[in-house]
């Protein structure tokens, strides 16, 4: 399958979404940044995988509760709660996602079949070696 430019595009905006918002936790819950990244993630997100498939993604009745929870938090944040509205975004994440984790975690598991990345973890494996 290959990746129309318009979906690289949104690749880019979900990869800036994520490093606004990692950067407005660090700032000790900057709101401003974590706004701009969730609407950076929210519309990247749409670009990739469509308007439609997105909307049926998050409106299915068994992720009504998960979507809540998440646009909720977003809501909250975009209001000047940056904390509540993280820990609430957090749980609606966790909900929406929690089928994707066991194929994120066996895709970041097949990394250590990578020559160089072997190589790593075998020397941060080995507790005797320097790196």
């Amino acid at each position: 399958m290959e990746i129309t430019e318009i979906q690289k595009i949104g690749v880019g905006l979900v990869g800036f979404g994520v490093f606004f918002l990692l950067f407005g936790v660090m700032l000790y819950m900057d709101s401003v940044l974590l706004a701009f990244g969730n609407i950076l993630f929210l519309s990247g997100l749409a670009i990739i995988i469509g308007l439609r498939r997105s909307f049926t993604f998050f409106f299915q009745k068994q992720k009504l509760k998960g979507t809540s929870f998440f646009l909720g938090g977003i809501v909250i944040v975009l209001l000047k709660w940056p904390l509540l509205g993280m820990l609430l975004e957090a749980y609606g994440f966790i909900n929406l996602f929690r089928n994707f984790f066991p194929i994120a975690f066996g895709f970041l598991g097949s990394f250590v079949n990578i020559p160089f990345l072997s190589k790593l973890f075998q020397k941060l494996g080995d507790p005797g070696s320097n790196v």
